[in-house]
């Protein structure tokens, strides 16, 4: 699909819910409903070194822009590429002396653009930017002293020099970022890097449970001319079978929160009380607050509320710990606390489905990786059975456990996971996104090694040692 192409989704009245898209066809699971490159995007302030300000892709030695000094780029074909978007940023950081904020630095790129190529920049773009919600009049009290602090700022920051504007079209132009703004990862998906504003996926409203789900796609950067690259773009791809005339949805929030709490941050981010059907009819809190049932019986009500507070205070202890890199620390906190919740609480329960994401994570960055396997396996076995089949997350979680267990030794469950994670991956990345191609390799090297293991599991595992350097 060429980027931008609106042939599956068209414009409705989605009623209460205001605009909205749906589907102009029948979509199976893994087509790409639309892709659309940012209108404007800027990489987060804490990572203005460590990420390529065009591709958004975490990179090592990044050129610096010679000019401000603050933009940085994979090389020079990057820089060329984005420049139509720094320009006069580069000029308005030399004027300051520094750069302002990422949602200042939106803000301005945004204005910049519609300067350039007024609020719509295709003709497959189906709304302008100016036409985007932005709620301002909804902000609580300390959201307005934010925003006024963000406009004060904008003005300084500002320019341009052709023309000028109020403080209450800059204020809207904040308020369209606060809700609109998508939060871009980075290449392998496991970090948020930057916030991008694309004025059609502003359209697709929201539902606990979607029928589609939004990826970066970071763009093919590597011919020698940039007028040749392939730009960054989000795609939004079916996670299961969409019917023509059926309305399009994502998530705007993670589903693994109980339903009170997606409500509560859907109404302080987006302004809107969520009336989905998991929402309404509260699917699956009862799995998210799961205790244990051990020999037909449950612990008493006093047990569960005393371990669960015990929980939070355990994951605030954790949290420290990493923050201060004690990752041997964060480990005994962690079994600590997963002693005390079994038989307590449920495998499916959000507190010790957190632990047991964290102990996996760490215990495999220690290099632990057989006793990392278990609790990888557990965790993935809860987000089974709460998540969509075809959710992102639950592909994520499923291939870290896949090569958990192949690091751990244990080839034919983790060539499992990688294959499953393959599939999920599949539908919600496409076959040609770097984590996907990344899984595909996997699953090539674990079908090999398992072909090897069951051939002769002694030489198997003679090659494993000697590949990992441990000694016979």
């Amino acid at each position: 699909m060429t980027v931008g192409n609106m042939d599956s989704a068209e414009l409705f009245d989605a009623g209460k819910k205001g605009r909205g898209l749906r589907a102009r066809k029948d979509l199976n699971a893994g087509d790409v409903v639309f892709s659309e490159s940012s209108f404007s995007a800027v990489v987060f302030d804490s990572l203005v070194t460590k990420v390529c300000h065009s591709c958004f892709r975490h990179q090592a030695d990044l050129h610096r822009c010679a000019q401000c000094k603050f933009a940085h780029y994979c090389d020079r074909t990057c820089q060329t590429a984005c420049w139509s978007e720094h320009k006069h940023e580069c000029g308005a950081i030399r004027k300051t002396g520094k750069a302002p904020s990422e949602s200042v630095r939106l803000a301005a790129r945004v204005l910049w653009r519609v300067h350039k190529d007024t609020g719509i920049v295709s003709d497959s773009q189906l709304i302008s930017v100016d036409q985007l919600k932005d709620h301002v009049t909804d902000l609580p009290e300390e959201g307005l002293k934010q925003l006024q602090t963000d406009v004060l700022t904008f003005f300084a920051y500002w320019s341009h020099g052709r023309k000028q504007h109020s403080v209450e079209y800059i204020s809207k132009l904040f308020g369209i970022i606060k809700c609109n703004g998508f939060t871009l990862s980075d290449q392998r998906g496991l970090q948020a890097v930057g916030v991008g504003l694309f004025p059609n996926l502003c359209l697709v409203n929201h539902d606990c449970w979607p029928n589609c789900t939004v990826i970066l796609n970071h763009g093919n950067q590597s011919a020698l001319s940039s007028a040749l690259h392939s730009q960054r773009r989000i795609e939004l791809r079916a996670v299961g079978k969409i019917s023509e005339g059926e309305e399009l949805t994502v998530s705007y929030v993670d589903f693994l929160n109980l339903s009170a709490d997606r409500q509560k941050s859907l109404r302080e981010s987006f302004h809107f009380e969520c009336t989905c059907q998991h929402c309404s009819e509260k699917i699956s809190d009862d799995l998210m607050t799961a205790t244990a049932e051990k020999d037909g019986s449950k612990p008493s009500a006093d047990k569960v509320k005393e371990i669960i507070a015990l929980s939070k205070e355990y994951l605030e202890r954790i949290d420290i710990a990493r923050i201060d890199r004690d990752y041997h620390k964060v480990v005994t906190l962690c079994c600590d606390c997963l002693e005390k919740q079994e038989n307590v609480l449920a495998d499916t329960n959000l507190l010790k489905l957190r632990v047991f994401s964290i102990t996996s994570e760490v215990l495999s960055f220690l290099r632990n990786f057989s006793e990392a396997a278990d609790y990888a396996r557990r965790m993935v076995e809860g987000y089974t059975k709460l998540c969509h089949p075809n959710n992102a997350l639950l592909g994520m979680a499923t291939m870290r456990a896949g090569v958990t267990h192949w690091h751990g030794g244990q080839i034919e469950t983790g060539h499992k996971f990688i294959c499953k994670a393959y599939g999920i991956l599949m539908v919600t990345h496409g076959p040609n996104h770097a984590i996907t191609k990344d899984l595909e390799s996997m699953r090539t090297q674990t079908e090999l090694e398992l072909k090897m293991f069951n051939e002769d599991e002694k030489k198997y595992q003679s090659m494993r040692d000697a590949a990992l350097q441990i000694p016979v």
